[in-house]
């Protein structure tokens, strides 16, 4: 079991927990009420220490080694689950992930980006950074389950999209505003849940939806806070700060309209009951679909791209008068 650093009253119980759990493997002495006073303690710091959690541990937490990642879910949600492969362009990227699943009896597209489990995993996938053919691919699969009127369900985990040169030099940009454009007129529903590190473009690449859900401990922002203090203060010794002032958590995207809803963790977060996780994800997903599906597909179409459009804000300057645009220069 991992530990992050505000967790520490909770890792002091556990090594105390460890330590009686010895004793009375002995059978000196029972040690079975200290064991449960010790739980029942265990129990109460977590939820009090994740009752108000801050930017900076949110982010902590969407990162956690012991998350559960996309494939994950996926494999836990459907009982068959088909992954393809590659853009037809130019190659397959492992940063995301995708192919045909089946949540009771429903089959749906699913696509997500794909972090690695171990350190070998990691580099595998490239951290979850995809580069502009992991967006063509996604691109691709979203237009075949469009051709057999099958939904899609994007699962958002990514530090950002790979800033390598090889990825500029393929048009990271052009794939990722070509998958803006192409999702608002998509004739199918589309779920987007931030299940993780929502970051920038590399987010937003998969992000446009009908129903936007984030995992109550994740973030969803133009820039990460470590790269955010890095560029205001030369230093990524301000990232707490950073985190605060980006307004990144699932409450404040909520406030802002920027997404439908916050799915609820069990306490501890999703790596403490990834059992539970599922069955709550699994729940959210039928949930939604059963409501979209309903609809009309230009009432649909029509309502996403009103969404998005209302993000934001801004102003038109007004065309000067005809007399104004006469007047000669002195």
């Amino acid at each position: 079991m991992v530990f992050l650093d505000f967790e520490k009253p909770i890792e002091e119980l556990y090594e105390q927990l460890h330590a009686v759990k010895k004793l009375d493997e002995k059978g000196d002495v029972n040690m079975t009420e200290k064991i449960e006073e010790i739980e029942a303690k265990i129990k109460a710091t977590r939820k009090e220490l994740y009752a108000n959690l801050t930017g900076w541990q949110k982010v902590q937490l969407s990162r956690h080694p012991e998350r559960p990642y996309t494939l994950y879910y996926i494999e836990n949600m459907c009982k068959k689950f088909v992954e393809l492969h590659g853009d037809r362009c130019f190659g397959d990227d492992k940063a995301i992930v995708g192919g045909f699943g089946s949540i009771d009896g429903q089959t749906m597209m699913f696509i997500g980006h794909q972090k690695g489990v171990n350190t070998k995993m990691r580099q595998y996938r490239n951290f979850g950074m995809a580069n502009p053919e992991g967006y063509r691919k996604a691109l691709r699969l979203m237009k075949l389950a469009e051709r057999f009127n099958k939904p899609v369900v994007c699962l958002i985990d990514t530090p950002g999209a790979f800033p390598g040169l090889e990825a500029e030099e393929r048009g990271q940009a052009e794939a990722i505003a070509r998958n803006l454009f192409e999702m608002a007129q998509l004739k199918v529903p589309i779920i987007c849940i931030v299940i993780g590190e929502g970051a920038s473009g590399g987010a937003l690449g998969i992000g446009l939806g009908d129903h936007i859900t984030m995992l109550e401990n994740t973030w969803y922002s133009v820039i990460s806070p470590e790269s955010c203090s890095s560029i205001l203060w030369r230093s990524w010794d301000y990232k707490e700060q950073a985190a605060e002032s980006l307004k990144l958590t699932p409450k404040h995207m909520l406030d802002f309209g920027l997404i439908d809803e916050i799915l609820k963790e069990p306490i501890g977060g999703a790596h403490y009951a990834p059992e539970e996780m599922i069955k709550l994800l699994k729940k959210h997903i039928k949930k939604e679909l059963s409501e979209l599906m309903d609809m009309d597909v230009d009432e649909r179409i029509e309502r996403r791209i009103d969404k998005f459009g209302k993000m934001g804000e801004y102003d038109l300057i007004p065309e000067p008068a005809p007399e104004e645009q006469k007047q000669p220069q002195t």
